[in-house]
């Protein structure tokens, strides 16, 4: 096969990957759209890898987002302070991000997958505050909780949900179910802020951020009844995709280091 014609049939097949894993999972699949285009699609400039899967995290996020308004879960007022105040952080992690050499970068990158994994195998707290609402003081709490995350997300070009749900719930007390939704507005901010970012230098893959979005799409459809079916299991599934992530990682880690 034509190597430029794998790489987009990769793209869709690993877009729809992530898509499914999003969908049962909830979240920290967007954090192995990097390794993927680097190591599987071909994509060889780490930097152009982390604008264009920034830009299809924004993308898959937006449309989560619709269907959890939709439903009337998004805690608007608090969404958009933590969003805000953390898209100036967005644009300062990925300014640095793109003075950073790229496999120093993938590094780094492979320590913010282990990070993502070991919070995914931590007990998730679901009680909270159906009424929650923003105050003044939840203003300062959030607003600085925003803007660090913003600039984690900005910098590594990942979604940051896995920061951001935990984030919203300390601040305002807020339910998971809330919070998840409520984190995709950041979600979408902080990856279309990073995005814009590395696009303005032409390190975003159009056609390759196409084939991704594409198959995300495909694979979410197709998660719907997973997510469903393993519904009662979701502790142990979650705990074997953290293993998965962190055994990525670790891949990571090692060519970014040197290895072969």
């Amino acid at each position: 096969m034509d190597p430029a014609v794998w790489s987009y049939v990769a793209a869709v097949a690993g877009g729809a990957g992530i898509g499914l894993l999003l969908t049962v999972f909830g979240g920290g699949g967007s954090v192995l759209a990097t390794p993927l285009l680097v190591y599987v699609v071909g994509v060889r400039d780490p930097h152009v890898a982390i604008g264009t899967a920034a830009a299809a995290v924004a993308v898959n996020a937006a449309a989560g987002l619709a269907v959890q308004a939709r439903a009337g879960r998004v805690k608007w007022p608090c969404a958009l302070v933590f969003g805000g105040a953390g898209l100036a952080g967005s644009l300062a992690g990925a300014h640095l991000a793109k003075q950073m050499n790229g496999e120093r970068l993938l590094f780094w990158f492979a320590g913010a997958m282990a990070i993502v994994a070991i919070s995914m195998m931590l007990p998730k707290k679901v009680a909270g505050n159906p009424d929650a609402h923003l105050t003044s003081s939840l203003t300062l709490k959030l607003a600085p909780a925003g803007l660090l995350t913003g600039l984690a997300a900005g910098f590594f070009g990942i979604g940051g949900g896995f920061l951001i749900v935990p984030g919203l719930m300390a601040a305002t007390g807020m339910t998971l179910a809330n919070a998840a939704a409520s984190s995709l507005v950041s979600v979408v901010l902080f990856g279309a802020a990073t995005s814009v970012s590395y696009a303005a230098g032409g390190f975003v893959n159009v056609p390759v951020l196409g084939a991704l979005v594409v198959g995300g799409v495909a694979g979410a459809i197709a998660g719907m009844p997973l997510a469903k079916a393993l519904a009662g299991h979701a502790d142990a599934a979650r705990r074997v995709f953290a293993v998965m992530v962190l055994a990525t990682a670790a891949y990571v880690g090692w060519r970014a280091s040197g290895g072969a």
